[in-house]
């Protein structure tokens, strides 16, 4: 076995962030850029009162997320007909191709949350879908 590329046990210092296609900013967690990982990608992300991203999909990987604190809002489906609300210690999961926009409502508090995908080249299979940013 080769061990040397292998990837090994690694901490990931806290504090570097990185700003996705989406438009939000996360702080870096775990991916393939920064671990060697290669199945999993798990990021930090902080929704400043009344921010939103832009509308997306990813292509080839699913996505699973906790709410740690707040609350987050996100239309969802073909042309964002759908709406949910989660709200810290829920979980929402998002299947691949599954066209979204998240966004915080509150004006005065964040929304925390911890995002896990599928895919460990998370920004790869992002496609921004600006013709639907305009309908919330």
């Amino acid at each position: 076995m080769d061990t040397k590329h292998q990837p090994t046990c690694s901490v990931v210092p806290r504090g570097k962030t990185y700003t996705g296609k989406q438009a939000f900013d996360y702080f870096a967690g775990i991916s393939a850029e920064n671990t060697g990982s290669r199945g999993i990608c798990m990021h930090l992300l902080i929704i400043p009162p009344g921010e939103r991203a832009k509308a997306h999909l990813h292509e080839r990987h699913e996505t699973a997320i906790y709410v740690v604190s707040g609350e987050g809002g996100m239309w969802y489906g073909e042309r964002l007909e759908e709406k949910l609300i989660a709200r810290a210690g829920d979980f929402v999961y998002i299947p691949a191709g599954m066209p979204h926009l998240p966004y915080n409502s509150s004006q005065t508090e964040t929304c925390t949350a911890v995002i896990a995908r599928t895919d460990p080249n998370e920004q790869e299979s992002v496609v921004l879908l600006p013709e639907l940013d305009e309908l919330h």
